[in-house]
């Protein structure tokens, strides 16, 4: 058997790639457990993510705003979290880019 790898989730890659990194942590039967690195990216505005399962997502780092179909906007900091039910649309509408938006995304159901 193999030894865990060790890993640390506020490590970024140097340089920070102009793109929005998704990096699969744990991505087993029905639950994907992934870090989300953001500088400034945001969802485009005719696209809506509207997934099969609820997600539950920690801004780990930075600051992000998410909007959702009805409107209604969520303000994220450092340390909160907000789980997002399948099929409720929404998107990403600002992230910072200093310092970068580290997030942890938990999907599963």
């Amino acid at each position: 058997m193999t030894p865990p790898t060790k890993a640390n989730l506020f490590s970024l890659p140097d340089p920070l790639p102009n793109l929005e990194v998704f990096e699969p942590l744990f991505d087993e039967g029905n639950c994907l457990i992934e870090r989300i690195i953001s500088t400034g990216q945001t969802t485009p505005a005719a696209e809506w993510y509207d997934q099969e399962r609820d997600e539950w997502v920690i801004l780990l780092q930075g600051q992000a705003r998410l909007a959702y179909e009805d409107g209604s906007e969520t303000a994220l900091e450092r340390g909160d979290y907000v789980l997002i039910p399948a099929h409720c649309r929404h998107r990403v509408v600002y992230t910072s880019k200093e310092p970068p938006c580290i997030w942890l995304a938990v999907h599963c159901g």
